[in-house]
């Protein structure tokens, strides 16, 4: 199916469950904000920040200075945070996919990820060092295999009794002859990040937020789950 067709589908989905479609979008985009936030602002932590502005500032911190200011607790404590960011995706993920197919939705849904902990961190890290293993070749070679894996979490929640390897492995079969066509969707919402980015960073407001992201994220997430099932209808799995 063309990406327009599926972009549209997702608009239709988007309009006929206004407005609680955007309010649960807005409570996921809060909570990843948030997560983002404390990653590198929890005790012990406070160097990465001091670092970025560092950086921003044009000076180069020595490797002393970065030694002795980080500290294996803000580290550990950083790294937990950023663990939450791919159980919030696919609780997500979950709620788009119950849209997609007319289901009863909550935004409890959102937290769906955390019930399969175990094994969507697993897909994380495993996907995560073959993408890297791949990158070692080339750029061009771990951009087609982070498309190649795409679909494992989908394909997770659609049968939690799976093992994170089976996901991916099947995640390979569904996206075989279909990366370029789910790149190219990707490519043509460059125009909403880009408008997402600017609102965030370059637009004076009174609280920074992603606020382009309270309809992004539902119009993008509707989009690649309507991808999903039609890759995986031409697939027997």
């Amino acid at each position: 199916m063309p990406g327009s067709e599926l972009k549209a589908g997702a608009r239709k989905f988007i309009i006929d469950n206004l407005p609680k479609v955007l309010i649960i979008s807005m409570i996921y985009v809060i909570l990843t904000t948030v997560v983002a936030w404390f990653a590198v602002r929890l005790p012990g932590s406070l160097s990465i920040e001091d670092i970025y502005e560092r950086l921003a500032s044009g000076e180069i911190p020595s490797l002393n200075i970065i030694y002795t200011n980080f500290k294996p607790v803000g580290i550990f404590l950083a790294l937990l945070m950023l663990m939450l960011q791919p159980l919030l995706d696919v609780g997500f993920m979950s709620y788009c996919l119950k849209l997609n197919r007319s289901q009863k939705t909550d935004f409890k849904d959102l937290f769906n990820g955390l019930i399969l902990f175990i094994k969507v961190i697993s897909i994380f890290l495993i996907t995560t060092l073959y993408i890297l293993l791949w990158s070692l070749l080339l750029i061009i070679p771990g951009i087609v295999a982070a498309y190649r894996y795409r679909q494992s979490y989908y394909i997770l929640l659609d049968d939690p009794k799976k093992s994170a390897l089976q996901c991916i492995s099947e995640s390979c079969i569904v996206m075989n002859g279909k990366k370029a066509d789910l790149f190219i969707i990707d490519i043509s919402f460059m125009g909403w990040f880009a408008l997402d980015m600017l609102v965030f960073f370059l637009i004076p407001l009174p609280i920074s937020f992603p606020f382009v992201s309270i309809w992004l994220s539902p119009y993008l997430g509707l989009t690649r789950v309507a991808f999903y099932e039609d890759a995986v209808s031409s697939v027997a799995v």
